[in-house]
């Protein structure tokens, strides 16, 4: 892994997702590949490993609460989902080699319909798939599956869209390029208040609603992957019965996604206990600090862009580790 090559990354994020969008808005784009059978299908099953699954947890909550029976299973489980003719299979593997994704959608060639979301349209996933949906990321110079993960919660997004038959999805993505570059141009005004509260953790909670919790998930690797740090999400009402405990000791921080019911709750536990909370998105009562970017209570802007602030933490809280001359840096 790279640090500055990372940092490069989250900048240049924004530009990837319009680029992105352009490729897939219009005839031309790679969603024309899907048969018939595919838009049909009433039930699908997203199939990853570690941030690509992550991507497809809020995608499996979309096609839910339309009424499609739709899950985000790990490629590692020793109880996959049953293939059948009704099933689409989603392979989802930024390099494509991921042998536990490639092995699980292999178990439902010839009978599930079967598509590979990837990097690389060239890889092993992909040609195990009767179709493709290119990522079309580019090249991650940090090593860290940031661009990548972006790129597969839109390429997601539009995959949910083409089965619930909206095929709008493409431009009503747009105003998240706007958005993403919004919190990274104005990260001067948050970002050194947000590393300190950070960095003098002990224990970091993200949390976020059910329907967005990739984005906790995703957030809390960023900062396990880049500075090493004890980071673990958690969904915001599951909290208040598995975590809460956890804030009694010293030394906690919870990085906040807001938007559910429950965010109250948190916020209560916060002034009793004393530990700082950081809103990201919308503003929140009570938290120790916001970070704010436009189009916050648009669930899909969201989910494309809340996690480039956790990105920008652990960047910075990584160089600042690298420069402290921290050991647990020096073998990746």
């Amino acid at each position: 892994m790279n640090l500055d090559g990372f940092l490069r990354d989250i900048l240049v994020a924004p530009e990837r997702l319009d680029a992105l969008l352009d490729a897939y808005e219009g005839p031309s784009s790679p969603l024309g590949a899907l048969t018939e059978r595919a838009s049909r299908s009433r039930q699908v099953v997203f199939i990853g490993m570690g941030s690509s699954r992550f991507a497809a947890v809020a995608a499996a909550a979309l096609l839910r609460s339309h009424g499609i029976d739709a899950v985000a299973e790990l490629a590692s489980t020793g109880s996959p989902t049953r293939p059948s003719r009704e099933t689409l299979a989603v392979g989802i593997s930024a390099s494509g080699t991921t042998a536990e994704t490639i092995g699980a959608l292999l178990a439902h060639d010839g009978t599930s319909e079967c598509i590979a979301i990837t990097n690389d349209p060239r890889s092993e996933l992909a040609t195990s798939s009767n179709a493709v949906l290119p990522l079309l990321a580019g090249t991650e110079e940090g090593g860290v599956a940031c661009l990548t993960y972006q790129a597969t919660v839109a390429v997601l997004l539009l995959l949910a869209g083409r089965l619930l038959g909206d095929d709008r999805q493409a431009s009503d993505l747009r105003s998240a390029v706007e958005a993403g570059a919004q919190l990274r141009a104005r990260r001067g005004e948050w970002l050194d208040e947000a590393v300190e509260l950070v960095d003098g953790a002990r224990t970091i909670a993200t949390i976020a609603p059910a329907e967005r919790l990739s984005s906790a998930l995703q957030s809390a690797l960023m900062l396990r992957e880049g500075p090493r740090l004890a980071a673990d999400a958690t969904e915001t009402g599951d909290w208040l019965h598995v975590d809460v405990y956890l804030s009694k000791r010293p030394g906690y921080c919870a990085l906040l996604f807001p938007g559910s019911r429950f965010d109250a709750g948190v916020l209560e536990w916060a002034a009793k206990r004393a530990f700082p909370v950081v809103a990201v998105g919308t503003p929140v009562s009570g938290a120790a600090i916001g970070i704010p970017y436009p189009g916050a209570d648009d669930p899909k802007v969201r989910l494309l862009v809340e996690t480039g602030a956790a990105e920008l933490i652990a960047a910075e809280l990584w160089r600042r580790r690298v420069e402290d001359g921290d050991p647990a840096l020096t073998d990746p």
